[in-house]
């Protein structure tokens, strides 16, 4: 079966319910940016993302649903299945990092995390354009997003292992252990995205 024939099922609902998934990751991903880059209100931006990330829990449990009572679908369903939840983690990790921000009370922030919330954003955007190639059938362009996203979570282990040796230098260690665990949470958004553009390389080879 070639890309061309994921959308012969007349069903391609799927595709509109991943692409609104990763529309509102994209969404919390923009919420933690700018909580981070701008740090204030702090604690309305940690409810929005929590409400973001209910908002992904539903329509995870739709895709779910929606497997479940389709004979045929566009792809395989295990596949849809893991990259929802795959794609749903992501937004977990999300909310995890908001969360350690809040409730470690911490007063300003750091350079390694803006650098860190901004991959995270670019991230997103890459696996969104990667999810659109999908309806399209863009192989070359799903490819070169994954690629993409390879590329920023590299970029992410190095600001995590540079920013972590730089704290180590200090002498606070409560705010040493308070910011390892922050950039920690944020670098394992990236791996919890490229994990997605695996499932997604994973998928252009069992369908080419």
């Amino acid at each position: 079966m070639g890309l061309r024939s994921w959308l012969v099922p007349e069903d391609k609902a799927f595709f509109d319910l991943l692409e609104e998934e990763s529309d509102n990751v994209v969404k919390g991903a923009k919420v933690l940016d700018e909580m981070i880059t701008n740090f204030q209100g702090l604690e309305e931006r940690r409810a929005e993302l929590k409400s973001i990330e209910h908002e992904g829990d539903e329509i995870v449990h739709e895709i779910y649903e929606k497997v479940n009572g389709t004979f045929v679908t566009p792809i395989d369903q295990d596949d849809i299945t893991k990259l929802a939840s795959l794609y749903d983690d992501v937004l977990d990790f999300m909310e995890a990092a908001a969360n350690r921000i809040v409730l470690y009370e911490i007063r300003e922030s750091t350079l390694p995390m803006k650098q860190l919330a901004r991959i995270v954003a670019r991230s997103v955007d890459e696996i969104h354009a990667a999810f659109v190639a999908m309806r399209d059938r863009d192989r070359k362009e799903i490819d070169t997003r994954c690629i993409a996203v390879d590329t920023l979570e590299n970029e992410a282990d190095v600001i995590l292992n540079d920013s972590v040796a730089q704290l180590f230098k200090g002498t606070d260690v409560i705010q040493i252990m308070k910011l390892k665990e922050i950039y920690e949470e944020l670098e394992t958004v990236t791996d919890r995205c490229e994990d997605v553009s695996q499932e997604l390389r994973d998928i252009l080879r069992r369908y080419s």
